[in-house]
């Protein structure tokens, strides 16, 4: 029998059961509702919707259709609400378990896409750039937190559920985004289900996600926002064999749980070093 497609649980005492794990083999990914709790929610909203600080840092990504979202990047949690949420136990505990052994902490990503005219992201593997990063093995994966709900009218994530096990598929520059082969796309669509991932930030849901898991997303065609928090992680022993613009292995220290609720660093970002978008030879800032 086939694992659920959601999983409930308690986010004060979050087990990573063995249903959960085969749902991450099986589809590439775990939709996990209630794992944090409002107040966790509310700390994290406080941060970046209270601040002008991150969206400063955001740059346009084109998607090649006259769009764009926006995103901005930076490679260390820091001790605002938004560090403590990549350190606290029950997600790094979880990744640890997910990739079978230590993790740290690969990049996060805020990515905005505004009312009526944020843009797409089009059909990748997060393991196909970071491949060219020097990343020998695909022992990563990414958490997609919303800040807003995600649903298909304002550009929810798009999956193609159990594609990582296709493994790594060769990726080009398109527009300003590295893009799957689309050829090899169009065969992985006939055999692997296409599912619009809503996600409801309501009831706290998190998707724990394999990076060789083919998945894009569509257009904010809504009158809202759409915010969503993309940490992403690195197993230890995969330290990159190129310097670039993400950081080699630095050791993760973990917070507790609490630490979310208990943080009143709202503002000081000091430590997390902001991506420079032109040192990324995988995007183009430029391109339209």
């Amino acid at each position: 029998m086939a694992p659920p497609e959601v999983f409930d649980c308690d986010p004060c005492n979050f087990v990573l059961t063995d249903e959960m794990v085969e749902s991450y083999n099986e589809r590439g990914y775990i939709h996990i509702k209630g794992f944090l709790e409002e107040e966790e929610l509310a700390q994290l909203r406080k941060t970046v919707e209270e601040s002008d600080e991150f969206y400063k840092q955001c740059y346009g990504v084109s998607d090649g259709k006259g769009s764009e979202s926006r995103l901005c990047l930076w490679s260390h949690p820091g001790n605002d609400v938004t560090g403590m949420i990549v350190r606290c136990e029950k997600v790094v505990n979880t990744v640890e378990k997910l990739l079978g052994g230590e993790v740290y902490h690969y990049h996060t990503k805020l990515m905005t896409k505004e009312p009526k005219i944020g843009g797409q992201h089009i059909w990748h593997q997060d393991y196909g750039y970071w491949y060219k990063n020097g990343c020998l093995f695909p022992d990563m994966l990414s958490l997609f937190l919303p800040i807003d709900p995600c649903r298909k009218i304002n550009g929810c994530l798009e999956v193609l559920e159990g594609s990582h096990k296709c493994g790594r598929i060769d990726h080009n520059l398109t527009a300003g985004q590295q893009g799957c082969d689309l050829e090899r796309l169009e065969q992985i669509r006939k055999v692997c289900p296409h599912k619009y991932l809503h996600v409801s930030v309501f009831t706290g849901d998190v998707l724990f996600f394999h990076c060789n898991l083919l998945h894009c997303s569509g257009n904010n065609r809504s009158d809202t926002k759409r915010w969503v928090l993309i940490p992403a992680y690195n197993k230890a022993s995969n330290d990159p064999v190129y310097k670039h613009h993400h950081p080699n292995y630095t050791k993760l220290y973990k917070v507790p749980d609490s630490a979310i609720r208990e943080c009143r660093n709202y503002t000081d970002l000091t430590g997390k070093e902001f991506m420079d978008p032109t040192t990324d030879k995988t995007t183009d800032v430029k391109a339209k």
